[in-house]
């Protein structure tokens, strides 16, 4: 799941406090007769404790070779091009907005993984095959720095309507839906949101100076004024868990809001690679995935939510990440008609 993501993940706790629990039954029976390389294709902001990681190798017997390969758009694109000869045996990272055009290229080979309780839940519509498991969930929301909107005495925006009023021309950032999973998701919010009358809203929008990045990371690391870097846009594409991580010191209050009208469902897939070298190596890391002690990593390490039930979220999470009661959804069989054909009109209309 795109999923705050990348640079942030650098301030994760990278020790566990707890002792770590079998990564499932696959991986410990091949365990004895394992060994060699498994290699895991990724997207950039992939990260979870190196203990954690170290456990797989000691655990399955492989080592684990991890390669980043961009965004989650990035990464889908490169998969698809290496389909049948793939530059590693395992993918996380393919999220649903992207995931019906590996499906239809083949990338993934099936392998049904034994799904923890609520798992099954986000499975994806139409994969019969099980081909990609569901290993977290998220939402991508437009967020807002408050403490910008405070000081320049100017109330926030709320809807996507407003991000196309001129009272708020030139603050907005957001990665692009043809390199971004996460601009991608926007792009299919405002299908859902607008119908066919997207394309009308897309172009008062970037009339209204919205600024496109390759990825989430330059949006938000750069651009955005409550990033890493001395940006001058106050508004920006991210997700429902990213206030929970620009909480004040001693202040105990956010000093960013996602506005939870803007939000489109984000699921994370992991799945053997069509071709793999080490098929098996492939299957263990994808049940690692979904082990107990991933799941309880995933909120503080890569911030999204576990699909898997009554993983304990961190305290901040109850406060700051608040999750919308209806996101928007676009179903997957319209996704896999239509992505070509929007992807294309979008980038006309964000070209000229």
């Amino acid at each position: 799941m795109t999923s705050v993501r990348a640079l942030l993940a650098l301030t994760a706790t990278l020790a566990l406090t707890a002792a770590c629990s079998a990564v499932g039954e696959s991986s410990s029976d091949e365990s004895a007769k394992a060994g060699g390389e498994v290699v895991l294709v990724t997207h950039d902001s992939f990260s979870l404790p190196k203990p954690l990681l170290k456990q797989f190798e000691t655990e399955s017997g492989y080592d684990l070779v991890v390669r980043a390969s961009g965004d989650g758009g990035t990464l889908t694109n490169k998969l698809v091009l290496t389909q049948g000869d793939p530059i590693g045996d395992v993918a996380f990272g393919v999220d649903n907005t992207f995931a019906s055009r590996a499906l239809d290229e083949d990338v993934f080979a099936p392998y049904d993984a034994a799904l923890p309780a609520g798992a099954a839940d986000y499975a994806l519509p139409g994969d019969t095959d099980h081909r990609l498991t569901p290993i977290d969930v998220g939402n991508v929301c437009v967020n807002v720095d408050d403490t910008w909107f405070a000081s320049h005495h100017l109330a926030p925006p709320r809807t996507l309507d407003d991000l196309a009023d001129p009272t708020y021309r030139d603050l907005f950032v957001l990665p692009g839906a043809a390199t971004s999973s996460t601009g991608m998701a926007f792009l299919l919010a405002t299908v859902a949101a607008y119908g066919d009358a997207w394309p009308d809203y897309w172009t008062k929008l970037m009339a209204n100076g919205a600024e496109l990045t390759a990825g989430w990371t330059d949006a938000y690391e750069v651009d955005f004024t409550q990033g890493g870097g001395k940006g001058d846009r106050p508004i920006v594409l991210s997700y429902d868990s990213s206030p929970a991580f620009t909480v004040s010191k001693g202040a105990h209050e956010s000093t960013t809001s996602a506005l939870l009208d803007t939000c489109f469902q984000q699921v994370e897939y992991a799945g053997v690679l069509e071709g793999a070298a080490n098929t098996k190596g492939a299957e263990a890391f994808v049940d690692f995935l979904l082990s107990d002690d991933v799941q309880a990593a995933l909120p503080e390490s890569m911030y999204v939510f576990p699909v898997a039930d009554g993983v304990d979220l961190p305290s901040d999470w109850a406060s700051y990440a608040k999750q919308p009661t209806e996101p928007y959804a676009v179903d997957p069989a319209d996704v896999a008609a239509h992505r070509d054909e929007w992807l294309r009109e979008w980038s006309d209309l964000t070209s000229r």
